[in-house]
C-alpha cells in the first residue's frame, strides 16, 4: 500500500497506510479526469469523462464495505455510493445512473458498483469521484501515483479473483484465478510442471464461477454479468449456455442442489442475506444465512453428493457452514481475515469439500484439510501494496 496519501490530512491519530486505490473503471478503460477551483466539495474531487459515457460501468477502487447507497434526487450527488476501506479511508462515486450494491455489503477491488450517469445536480453524464480520509477529500492517487488532472487515466484495476475447481476430473481440486484483463476475462488454471492453462471467457468486470454443467465429473467455467443478470456457462467442448437469473445486486453461486450429478446456478442476495438456489426454471430453494457483509461459499461439506451452503465473515475471520436440508446447527470454522477472499475445494480428493482462503497481497492459497492442516500454494498475481 502507498503511504504518501496518508499524510495529506490530519485525522484522529496518525494516518494508517492508504489503500491501493486503482481506477474506478474496469481494466484498461481510459478516462480523463478534471476539476476546477469551485469544484464542490473540494478541488481534489474528480469529474471523469469520455465520449458516450452514460451507462458505462464503474467499479470499486479498493476492497471495503459499502457504507452508503443513497439518492439526493435532483440536486447534489444524486445517486451515489460510499465505500469504507478502513482506517478512516473512503471513496465516493456520484451522479450514477444505477447502483448495484447494498449498504453494508463487502466488495472487492474491481467489483461492479453501478453505471455512470447524470443524476443529482449534474449538467451532463460523468462520474464524480472522491478519495477521503476522516471525511476530508484528498488529492487522488491511483496505482500509488498522484493523478494529474486533465490527463488520460488508463485503468490498472485488473485484479485476479480465485476460482478453484476439479478441472482435470481426477477428484482433487486445483487452484485457478480469473484475471480481469484488458476488456476480457481470462481463467488461468494451475498445472503442475507446466504453463497455466489460459481460457478467455466473458468481460473483465464479470463475476467468475465454476461448476460441472454437463455432469462429467469435471469443473467447467462460467461468468455472470451484473448489468444483464446473465450467466454464461461454458462446457469443455466450448459450447455455451446463457441464463438470466436473479437481481443485478446478487452474488452468483453454483452447486448441485438436487444431487443429480450436474451443477445448477443460484445467487446469494446480500440485502436479505439469503441463498436462492435454482434447481430448475420452476423450482427455487431459499435459505437465509450470514450477515449483509458476508461472502457466500458452497460445497459438499458432508460428502453426500449434494451441495451445501455457507458464508465467510471477513470481519471475524470465520466460515459458517450449513448442511442442507437444514438439520444440525451451522458449523463455525475460524480461518482467514478481512483481507482474505474465501475459496473452497476438495483438496484431498476424499469426496468432501474443504475450506481455504486466498490472500490478494501475496497470491497465496491456504488450503485447510479436515485434520486442520494448512497447505499453501502461490498462484496468481499479488496486488500492489
Amino acid at each position: 500500500m502507498a503511504t504518501t496519501l496518508g499524510v495529506l490530512a490530519a485525522g484522529p491519530a496518525a494516518a494508517a497506510p492508504a489503500p491501493d486505490y486503482e481506477s474506478p473503471f474496469p481494466c484498461a478503460a481510459s478516462w480523463v479526469g478534471t476539476t476546477r477551483s469551485s469544484h464542490s466539495p473540494s478541488v481534489y474531487s474528480v469529474d471523469f469523462n469520455r465520449p458516450d459515457d452514460i451507462g458505462d460501468l464503474t467499479v470499486a477502487t479498493a476492497p471495503g464495505v459499502v457504507s452508503r447507497v443513497a439518492d439526493t434526487g435532483g440536486s447534489s450527488y444524486g445517486k451515489y455510493i460510499i465505500i469504507d476501506h478502513g482506517d478512516g479511508y473512503q471513496s465516493l462515486y456520484a451522479h450514477m445512473l444505477a447502483q448495484y450494491v447494498t449498504q453494508g455489503q463487502r466488495v472487492d477491488q474491481g467489483t461492479i458498483l453501478g453505471l455512470v450517469g447524470t443524476s443529482g445536480g449534474s449538467t451532463g453524464p460523468h462520474l464524480h469521484f472522491e478519495q477521503k480520509l476522516w471525511g476530508r477529500v484528498q488529492r487522488p492517487y491511483f496505482h500509488q501515483s498522484a493523478y494529474s488532472f486533465g490527463t488520460t487515466l488508463s485503468s490498472r484495476n485488473c485484479p485476479d479473483v480465485p476460482v478453484p475447481g476439479n478441472f482435470n476430473g481426477r477428484g482433487g481440486a486445483e487452484v485457478a484465478v480469473f484475471r480481469r484483463s484488458a476488456g476480457v476475462g481470462v481463467f488461468r488454471i494451475r498445472r503442475e510442471g507446466r504453463e497455466p492453462l489460459r481460457i478467455p471467457l466473458g468481460y473483465s468486470a464479470d463475476t467468475p464461477l465454476v461448476g460441472d454443467w454437463n455432469g462429467d465429473g469435471r469443473s467447467d467455467l462460467g461468468v455472470r454479468t451484473s448489468a444483464s443478470k446473465e450467466f454464461v456457462l461454458r462446457r469443455s467442448d466450448g459450447s455455451k449456455t446463457r441464463v438470466s437469473y436473479g437481481w443485478r445486486s446478487d452474488i452468483p453461486v453454483t452447486g448441485d442442489w438436487d444431487g443429480d450429478g450436474d451443477t445448477q446456478i443460484g445467487v446469494w442476495r446480500p440485502s436479505v442475506q439469503s441463498f436462492r438456489m435454482r434447481v430448475s426454471p420452476s423450482e427455487v430453494k431459499v435459505t437465509r444465512l450470514g450477515s449483509v457483509s458476508a461472502l457466500p461459499v458452497t460445497g459438499d461439506w458432508n460428502g453426500d453428493g449434494m451441495t451445501d451452503i455457507g458464508v465467510f465473515e471477513p470481519s471475524l475471520g470465520k466460515f459458517v457452514l450449513r448442511t442442507r436440508p437444514v438439520g444440525p446447527p451451522a458449523k463455525t470454522v475460524i480461518l482467514g481475515s478481512r483481507n482474505h477472499l474465501p475459496v473452497t475445494g476438495d483438496w484431498n480428493a476424499d469426496g468432501r469439500t474443504n475450506l481455504g482462503v486466498w490472500s490478494p497481497s501475496t497470491a497465496n492459497f491456504s488450503k485447510r484439510t479436515p485434520g486442520g492442516t494448512i497447505a499453501t500454494v502461490r498462484f496468481g498475481l499479488a496486488r500492489v501494496r
